[in-house]
């Protein structure tokens, strides 16, 4: 089941909207057969491993799947039929589905049949390397990943709002690495006047997939001539716009290949989570946020975040006028801070990467 989720790996921020998924065939203990997920609409996983498959399936052999295969039919047939089909008596699998429609239905469907089938291996790991598509399948809503860079004394940018760079570059080839995984990107508005990015993947040894651009603007200020509004990209710029922005200037908006997402207002800003409920409807099943302190703020405090990468570099700003990575009011009290979870650290050259999930039972 490792080296299951390690082929399920391959497929990262291929599959959306579909779950990452590896399978194989193993005979007497070796595995004579592969395959995995790898992108949304192809074979899935276990039709993959079945057609790996040299000559006939033997009495023993047994199928590993990281996720329970599928008994319905979608873009391709029930991965449970084809499995019949070749004659297979036993299946591994690390988890069930999430999705609400089909819990189940995969692994009961095979056993009805007289099929062998163990569950449970591994879930822990299978749920993680899924997070994403557990998260969109159970709720309609994005997976949202906040990513910040800091000085050690806190700071994302100078009181000038100069930022580049906080952190060193093998730090900052990860993020692209981060970004050629996600749906989307999402910044506000703050971050596009002060640094004009242009919010794209860019990898040394491949070409990264672009995630769409998702700039959260409640009056419109971008400039028409910010990179995130003309750069050359497979995906769309997305603006998250409030409901008194004028039509004419939506309609200006689309006619350049921007899509307008119009959104309510709430306390005098965008609505997160309508915007999270239509980018959801959208398909978009995975958000890294990546500023700036406005929006960081908003989105940790209504509960939004459910995963963070926080970088350090060790530099320190040595002043009281810089940038935080968040903006607006705390906690009165240490122990009502959000805490983080499941922390793993890394380090890139000097610098530091803190990942962790708010830990929302153990917040007061």
């Amino acid at each position: 089941m490792k080296k299951a989720l390690r082929l399920a790996k391959k497929g990262l921020g291929r599959t959306s909207p579909n779950p990452v998924v590896g399978a194989m065939i193993v005979r007497d203990g070796n595995i004579i057969a592969t395959g995995y997920h790898k992108k949304a609409g192809g074979a899935h996983a276990e039709v993959e491993a079945l057609a790996d498959l040299q000559g006939e399936v033997g009495k023993e052999d047994v199928l590993y799947v990281t996720l329970e295969p599928c008994n319905h039919y979608g873009r391709t047939p029930p991965c449970t039929e084809a499995i019949l089909q070749r004659g297979i008596r036993k299946v591994v699998v690390g988890m069930m589905d999430p999705n609400p429609d089909v819990t189940g239905g995969g692994c009961a469907f095979l056993a009805q049949r007289g099929v062998e089938v163990k569950t449970g291996v591994l879930e822990s790991e299978c749920r993680q390397l899924n997070e994403v598509f557990i998260k969109h399948a159970t709720t309609g809503l994005p997976f949202v990943t906040a990513k910040s860079a800091l000085t050690l004394d806190g700071w994302t940018a100078t009181g000038t709002g100069h930022s580049r760079w906080v952190t060193n570059e093998r730090s900052r080839r990860f993020v692209h690495r981060l970004r050629d995984r996600m749906d989307g990107l999402m910044v506000g508005i703050g971050t596009v006047l002060a640094d004009d990015p242009s919010l794209t993947t860019r990898l040394d040894r491949r070409n990264g997939r672009d995630p769409a651009r998702i700039i959260v603007d409640t009056h419109l200020r971008a400039p028409k001539n910010a990179r995130v509004m003309t750069v050359d990209s497979t995906a769309p710029t997305i603006l998250a716009v409030g409901e008194g922005v004028k039509a004419e200037r939506i309609d200006i908006l689309r006619k350049k290949g921007i899509i307008p997402l119009i959104c309510p207002i709430k306390r005098g800003r965008i609505d997160l989570v309508a915007l999270l409920t239509e980018l959801g409807r959208m398909s978009i099943t995975s958000i890294m946020a990546e500023g700036g302190a406005t929006l960081m703020g908003s989105m940790i405090r209504e509960g939004l975040v459910d995963k963070f990468y926080i970088f350090q570099a060790p530099k320190l700003l040595g002043g009281d006028d810089g940038v935080p990575m968040v903006s607006g009011p705390g906690p009165e009290r240490m122990d009502q801070c959000l805490n983080l979870k499941d922390l793993r650290v890394r380090r890139f050259g000097n610098d530091i990467l803190v990942r962790g999930y708010p830990d929302v039972h153990g917040t007061r």
